[in-house]
């Protein structure tokens, strides 16, 4: 299922971030710290839940979810969403709603690494984690 994605990744480097964030909402003085954060990503699976832990300096984050299965879920800027993740060739797909809007977060191994593509409106992050 989700067992190559399973495992403790280090940023190793970030593109467009700050543009991302903008487009989502974030305020400036969240957008500088959160920029400068070098988070560790611990994914884990427990039968069909999947975790995925966000440490840093900056902020901790936890969300559990099963596949297909929409969850209630607070941002690292605060942002009470409703997502729901998925598995798309081998792609975990995260959908987040709020107050109308939408942003989607694409999970994928490659050369592996763990390649995370945050989209909002034409504008993408792609943000590389190497296994820690």
């Amino acid at each position: 299922m989700c067992d190559a994605f399973v495992g403790t990744w280090k940023l190793s480097s970030s593109e467009n971030f700050d543009d991302y964030m903008k487009e989502v909402g974030v305020g400036c003085a969240t957008r500088k710290v959160a920029g400068m954060a070098k988070p560790n990503r611990i994914i884990s699976v427990n039968g069909d839940v999947i975790t995925i832990k966000s440490e840093s300096t900056f902020k901790n984050t936890e969300i559990s979810f099963k596949l297909g299965q929409e969850f209630d879920e607070v941002t690292a800027d605060y942002r009470n969403v409703k997502s729901i993740m998925t598995l798309d060739g081998g792609v975990l797909v995260q959908v987040q709603k709020w107050d109308g809007e939408s942003t989607t977060i694409k999970r994928k191994q490659v050369d592996d690494k763990l390649v995370v593509e945050c989209i909002r409106k034409g504008v993408t992050s792609t943000r590389i984690y190497e296994r820690a």
